[in-house]
C-alpha cells in the first residue's frame, strides 16, 4: 500500500471518530431531538462496527424498514438482509426494542391496566405497531384491574376457527381473573374492526357474562394508531 493510501485512510479513520465524538455531544447535550432518526441508528450501530461510517447503513435500515420504529421492531434475519448489517449489529438494534418493550410493560404491571390506559397504549403500540403478521392476544385482569396474564392467543385472522372464546373465558376462570381486554394488530396500518372482529369480540363477551368474566375492550393497534371497540360502542 502506497504512503498516499494510508494517509487517506488515516484521514477517513479521523473523520469518522471526529463525526463519532460530534454525534455522542449532541445526544448528550441535546435532548431527545437532538439526533435524527438515522443518525439515533449511526449511534446504536457504533456499539457493533467499531470503525468507519455507519451512517449509509444508518440510511439503508430507515429506507428498508421506513422508519427508525420499524428498524427497530424488524427481525434479525431481516436487518442482516441489509448490506453492512450482521449478526452482532442486529443484536444490538434488536436489544434496544426490548429495552423499550420492558420499560412500556413496567408501567402497565405497577398500576391499575383502566387508570393507566395510556400506559397500556404505549405498551401495545411498541409491542405490535409494526408486526408483519396478525397477532392475538388477552390481557387477564385481576379485580383491582391488575394484570394478571398477558397471553399471545395467536397468529392469524381473528375468527374462531384461531380464537374459541369457551377457551380464553375458560382461562380467565383457571387464574382466577374477572375481567379481560382482547388485543390484536392490523399489519395493513389502519386500526378499523372488521366484521370478523366485531363479531368474535361479542361472542366472547356474551360467553364472559354467563360466567362474571367482563370484556372490558378490543384494541386494535395500527401503525396508523388504535381503535377501542369500547369507544365506538362495539361491546
Amino acid at each position: 500500500m502506497s504512503s498516499d493510501s494510508l494517509g487517506r485512510e488515516d484521514k477517513s479513520l479521523h473523520s469518522a471518530a471526529g463525526h463519532r465524538g460530534r454525534l455522542r455531544a449532541r445526544l448528550l447535550g441535546g435532548g431527545a431531538e437532538a439526533l435524527a432518526d438515522y443518525e439515533v441508528l449511526e449511534y446504536l450501530l457504533f456499539a457493533a462496527i467499531k470503525q468507519g461510517d455507519t451512517k449509509p447503513i444508518a440510511k439503508a435500515l430507515i429506507k428498508r424498514f421506513g422508519s427508525l420504529a420499524g428498524v427497530l421492531t424488524a427481525e434479525a434475519k431481516a436487518l442482516q438482509s441489509v448490506k453492512g448489517v450482521g449478526e452482532t449489529s442486529a443484536a444490538a438494534l434488536k436489544s434496544v426494542a426490548l429495552a423499550a418493550r420492558r420499560m412500556a410493560r413496567v408501567e402497565v404491571q405497577q398500576k391499575p391496566v383502566l387508570g393507566s390506559w395510556q400506559a397500556l397504549l404505549d405498551y401495545l403500540t411498541i409491542d405490535m405497531a409494526h408486526l408483519t403478521v396478525e397477532r392475538v392476544r388477552v390481557l387477564y385482569l385481576n379485580t383491582q384491574n391488575r394484570l394478571v396474564l398477558d397471553e399471545h392467543v395467536g397468529d392469524g385472522s381473528i375468527d374462531e376457527a384461531a380464537i374459541h372464546p369457551r377457551e380464553i373465558i375458560r382461562q380467565a376462570l383457571d387464574i382466577g381473573a374477572t375481567a379481560l381486554i382482547l388485543v390484536h394488530n392490523h399489519p395493513s396500518g389502519n386500526p378499523e374492526p372488521s366484521r370478523a372482529d366485531i363479531q368474535i369480540t361479542n361472542r366472547i363477551a356474551e360467553a364472559g357474562r354467563l360466567l362474571g368474566i367482563v370484556v372490558h375492550d378490543h384494541i386494535i393497534i395500527g401503525r396508523e394508531g388504535h381503535t377501542s371497540l369500547k369507544a365506538k360502542g362495539l361491546i
